[in-house]
């Protein structure tokens, strides 16, 4: 079983308990969804085919494969590490269930032996997509990292992670970023591509 240290255990407390308010009750759940992140990206896609022509199909097609590898690593680790869920696990955790939310009594008693926390896909899905949308389209190497760190937020929030799943699942992502960014570097040179679509 992955240990749970007194420090993970505080930060986890001071998100998902300490720090709440109605407005955030609202917003950081839309950060967990995955269907508004891909809607962003179409609409994003399309923009970018309108001005510098379809093309760009093939960056966007990048970053989601970055996503996709940064996904299939993080089951794996999740299937070997077993680390089981804050809300299965932590007595007055928040959390949400079919958008109602609803807290853990204080009395609650772990019953589950093993989960799937360990590390956070969300996480490391968007940390791949931050690396490489950073390495893609130089201008947004700064405001892009804003993307993780609220998801890594929204996990804690809604009770689905610990601080060091966010961690782990923010280091796997950039791990696979990289390795895919150094393949297609080496595509993209042996094929006479061009590595960004600015050229």
């Amino acid at each position: 079983m992955f240990p749970t240290s007194a420090q993970d255990l505080a930060v986890f407390t001071l998100f998902n308990q300490d720090w709440r308010s109605p407005v955030l009750d609202v917003l950081l759940p839309l950060f967990s969804l995955r269907a508004p992140l891909f809607v962003l990206l179409c609409a994003l896609l399309v923009w970018r085919c309108m001005l510098r022509g379809k093309g760009q199909t093939l960056y966007f097609v990048l970053m989601i494969l970055a996503m996709g590898a940064s996904d299939l690593a993080t089951n794996q680790v999740k299937h070997a590490v077993g680390r089981v869920r804050p809300l299965d696990s932590v007595a007055s955790t928040w959390y949400q269930e079919s958008g109602q939310w609803l807290q853990l009594p204080a009395d609650f008693v772990q019953e589950k032996e093993r989960g799937n926390g360990f590390p956070s896909a969300h996480a490391a899905n968007t940390a791949a997509l931050a690396l490489m949308a950073a390495l893609l389209w130089k201008p947004l190497r700064r405001g892009i990292w804003a993307l993780p760190v609220i998801v890594g937020w929204s996990r804690l929030y809604l009770g689905k992670h610990f601080p060091t799943d966010i961690l782990g699942g923010w280091i796997l992502g950039l791990v696979v970023a990289s390795l895919c960014w150094l393949l297609w570097r080496s595509i993209a040179k042996g094929m006479g591509l061009r590595l960004r679509p600015e050229g």
